[in-house]
This record gives structure tokens, C-alpha cells and sequence, in this order.
């Protein structure tokens, strides 16, 4: 299922170099493999992505996306 978000890019201390992003409502979602750019902690961002449910992780923080692109938010 693809999907837009809108949150800040977290680093929860739950696995190794796991990223997150948790929108204003708390949602929380694990990314899969975040671009570089991405790996900022506090960073507003909107996310175009698939969500993975197919894919497990250590983290379990939240359902996993794919980003397919990405803008931040100023």
C-alpha cells in the first residue's frame, strides 16, 4: 500500500541503525533503508512510500515503508 506521511525522522534506541518517522498524530513507522539524507534526528520531512509488510525487523517500532522519495520541510 502506498502512502504519504508527514513527521520527524527519529533514531529510536531499539536496534541497530534503526530510523523512524512519527507523525503528529504518534504514528510511528520503521524506514527501511532511509537515504542519507534522512538520517538527521528531528528532521521534518514528507515521505512518498510502500508500506513492507512483508518485511520483519528487531526494531517492531511500527509497520515498515519503503520511501520512494522524500521532500523536508523547512
Amino acid at each position: 500500500m502506498s502512502l504519504q506521511i508527514t513527521g520527524t525522522i527519529a533514531r529510536p534506541g531499539l536496534g541497530p541503525g534503526t530510523w523512524a518517522v512519527i507523525t503528529a498524530t504518534g504514528e510511528t513507522y520503521e524506514l527501511k533503508d532511509p537515504p542519507s539524507e534522512l538520517k538527521q534526528v528531528g528532521l521534518q520531512v514528507r515521505l512518498q512510500g510502500q508500506l513492507r509488510p512483508d518485511v520483519m525487523t528487531l526494531a517492531m517500532i511500527g509497520p515498515v515503508l519503503e520511501i520512494q522519495s522524500f521532500t523536508i520541510v523547512p
